[in-house]
């Protein structure tokens, strides 16, 4: 005799997320994959929920990278002790911004955009136009040159990090070492001087050098 069918499981709402569970897992796929990879549909995916779902959380990407920047910040940007002359200030503030991001480059390319920025970084922000004033130039000067500071901040860990991938990724000679070793020494005598050492110097750390010389720079311009 035929034995009954078990009742067919009705698919019901899928699990409970938390948002916890989504910051951690949108970090996870751009630390491992970049900001590009990252989109709701895939959330969805990695989470095993539904992009509706989602939407109880975040309402789009970019308010997702809002929550990543603002998580981000929270965990790595730690007020420094200022020291009271403003210039040094300034240094220091700049050099707490360039610790906590050189670590983490994805929150790089996701600021450069210039219209997502983290609430929690106003106050390193603050710090640099604050110093700037208080050395003598107008709000708007200082604000210019926090401007200054900051692209000197990104891009030195945009290049570094696109370098370093270049370099995991593929051990043969750049193009770059291909045409230093072929310089003509009449044409080009400085380049030919440090054509051997040129890869060396050019990946040594020197942003505390550049961001002073650059501060000094601006408040010379006064």
């Amino acid at each position: 005799m035929p034995q009954p069918s078990a009742p067919r499981k009705s698919p019901g709402r899928p699990p409970r997320i938390s948002r916890e569970e989504v910051i951690g897992t949108a970090r996870r796929i751009v630390t491992e994959e970049g900001v590009g990879r990252l989109t709701m549909r895939r959330l969805a995916t990695e989470i095993g929920s539904t992009p509706m779902a989602l939407y109880h959380h975040v309402r789009n990407k970019e308010e997702l990278l809002v929550l990543l920047l603002d998580d981000y910040a929270a965990q790595t940007l730690h007020r420094p002790e200022l020291p009271t002359d403003p210039r040094e200030r300034v240094v220091v503030a700049a050099a707490a911004i360039h610790e906590a991001l050189a670590a983490c480059p994805w929150i790089v390319e996701v600021l450069t955009a210039d219209d997502l920025m983290s609430t929690s970084a106003l106050w390193f922000v603050e710090q640099i136009v604050d110093g700037l004033a208080e050395c003598g130039l107008s709000p708007e000067r200082a604000v210019h040159g926090y401007r200054a500071i900051w692209y000197y901040t990104a891009g030195e860990i945009v290049i570094r990090a696109t370098a370093a991938r270049r370099r995991a990724d593929d051990d043969r000679a750049t193009y770059r070492e291909q045409v230093f070793d072929d310089i003509d020494p009449d044409e080009l005598p400085r380049l030919a001087q440090v054509a051997d050492r040129w890869a060396p110097l050019t990946g040594e750390d020197t942003y505390l050098d550049g961001l002073r010389a650059l501060v000094g720079g601006l408040l010379a311009m006064n």
